[in-house]
């Protein structure tokens, strides 16, 4: 006589709440993992861009077109490397942001999707700008331009250069400051980050957005407020790249039950 297979006991679960708990401890494990190569590759973007923004902008003297292009040839290594090092930190601002889609994709799939597209703009808009910057050395260095446009010539093509490159600047500090609102949403949402902190990355974006208004509608006004404006973007975002080296991500104890006996 066979047995109805509807009448067989069924097998108990193999899920316990051990299991459950070690799935949770390994997603959090990679939580952190993702968060701390995050930490690592944002502290490359902010070294790196620092040192070709300062290096550049110190030797950028405007309406000076001699003097400009005489701090160039005088200081061509530096100026070699802040280039090299721009281009660093424009790839490792994409990576950046590949590594957080990765890490927060699951509290809102299409904004995290935002969040990389304007990072990829904003980084392209970079890697323009080092060109500019590459081409005004190439311009100071090489004797054919004098040759050819004359030594005041040449200087002012160095200096139209530079221009355009600092204002091309400006206009990818847009996105800087733009791909910290998803940014600060999803780290606010997902509950890994303080929310303070979200916040924060919102507010960085705003002074990121004033400072490219004051340099287009009153250079005057943004030499007096620029520092001042800044302090919350290198506040919040160095918050940012702090948590995630030194904590990673909060933990977030997964919710085990026991299951009920059959």
């Amino acid at each position: 006589m066979t047995i109805n297979a509807s009448l067989q006991v069924p097998e108990k679960s193999t899920f316990t709440g051990n299991s459950l708990s070690k799935e949770g401890e390994t997603n959090m494990n990679s939580h952190k993992r993702l968060a701390r190569i995050a930490g690592a590759l944002y502290l490359i973007v902010a070294i790196f861009a620092a040192y070709a923004f300062s290096v550049i902008t110190g030797l950028y003297v405007a309406g000076d077109a001699a003097a400009t292009a005489a701090n160039l040839v005088a200081n061509s290594g530096l100026v070699r490397l802040a280039i090299v090092f721009d281009l660093i930190q424009a790839t490792a601002w994409v990576f950046l942001a590949l590594t957080i889609y990765r890490l927060l994709k699951h509290v809102h799939p299409h904004v995290a999707q935002t969040m990389v597209v304007l990072v990829a703009i904003g980084a392209g808009i970079v890697c323009l700008n080092t060109i500019l910057g590459f081409e005004s050395l190439q311009v100071a260095i090489d004797s054919s331009y004098a040759a050819a446009l004359g030594a005041g010539g040449a200087n002012a093509l160095v200096l139209m250069l530079l221009d355009a490159q600092h204002y091309g600047s400006s206009s990818a500090a847009i996105f800087m400051g733009l791909w910290l609102v998803p940014f600060g949403y999803l780290a606010y949402k997902s509950g890994m980050f303080p929310k303070a902190l979200g916040i924060g990355l919102i507010a960085a974006c705003v002074c990121y957005l004033v400072n490219v208004l004051t340099a287009f509608l009153a250079p005057a006004l943004r030499t007096l407020t620029y520092d001042y404006v800044s302090i919350p973007i290198w506040v919040f975002e160095l918050w940012m790249v702090l948590y995630l080296l030194i904590i990673g991500v909060r933990t977030v104890k997964p919710d085990v039950r026991t299951p009920t006996a059959m």
